[in-house]
């Protein structure tokens, strides 16, 4: 996201190339076929948050926590993850959440085959069912073991790939499925980051729905700070707090005397349950 996986170049290449806890509701019924009554309640969290690559110290999350940002993402593990996580243990999320913060769990899988650049893990059409059931027991281990609990989200990063090209979109919607279906039976709820012109769009204009994340986190680098005015698809899609919006990137930002340079979020949608 943002400098955070990918250079700011190239995220930039990549983009011009692709073109209060409530009920769980639509977009926890889009991921999971269980009774509401087996999951934890969804704690929803509506306000701006932050991404940045690194989770800053815990004296610069005190120091942020001015009532600007309410949450902040953070990068709980994957292959392709950009950035070593000194500050984020457990006791880091235990302290932050005590401060008030609402943490953001972030998986950075497989990336596409069709996707310019290297990854360190791509998929295949041969792997990708594989490949997003052992991420996702990943992700779940690894959010565990932070001290975020089942019935948490945890946000698939899907950077940004030709969609036209047919057989690398089958091969990545594959796996997203593959991906959502092993959280939902670990008990934990699916969302997935992307960009409106490529992989946010893949799976809000899938016409199969099978087994695709209840929560959408797009990408859309307009500086407006909404979950509704600049939503591309249709108004019936993720809704009942189901949306986040990066809206805007590599925002170099001073509070208190920490200075961080971090994306900026639109947030409508599940939230980490910790402690």
């Amino acid at each position: 996201m943002s400098s955070h996986r990918q250079s700011k170049k190239r995220r930039y290449v990549t983009w011009a190339v692709a073109g209060a806890v409530v009920a769980a509701g639509a977009g926890f019924a889009a991921q999971s076929s269980m009774a509401a009554t087996a999951w934890p309640a969804q704690k929803t969290y509506t306000g701006r948050a932050f991404d940045t690559c690194a989770a800053p110290s815990l004296a610069a999350m005190k120091a942020w926590h001015t009532g600007f940002y309410g949450a902040a993402a953070v990068y709980v593990g994957g292959k392709n993850r950009g950035c070593n996580q000194p500050n984020l243990t457990a006791s880091w999320v235990k302290s932050v959440s005590a401060v008030g913060w609402k943490l953001i769990p972030l998986y950075v899988g497989a990336q596409p085959p069709c996707q310019t650049g290297s990854s360190p893990e791509k998929l295949t059409a041969a792997t990708a069912a594989s490949l997003g059931a052992h991420d996702a027991a990943d992700a779940v281990a690894k959010a565990s073991a932070l001290g975020v609990k089942a019935g948490s989200p945890i946000y698939l990063d899907m950077e940004a790939y030709d969609v036209t090209n047919k057989a690398c979109n089958d091969a990545v919607l594959t796996y997203v499925r593959s991906f959502t279906k092993t959280l939902r039976g670990k008990t934990y709820r699916a969302g997935i980051y992307g960009f409106t012109s490529s992989s946010a769009k893949a799976i809000a204009t899938a016409a199969d729905r099978t087994d695709l994340p209840g929560n959408l986190w797009y990408a859309l680098w307009d500086k407006k700070n909404t979950t509704t005015a600049d939503w591309p698809w249709g108004a019936t899609q993720y809704t009942d707090h189901s949306r986040g919006h990066q809206y805007m990137v590599n925002s170099k930002e001073t509070r208190n005397g920490y200075t961080i340079t971090v994306d900026r979020d639109a947030w409508d949608a599940p939230v980490a349950l910790v402690g």
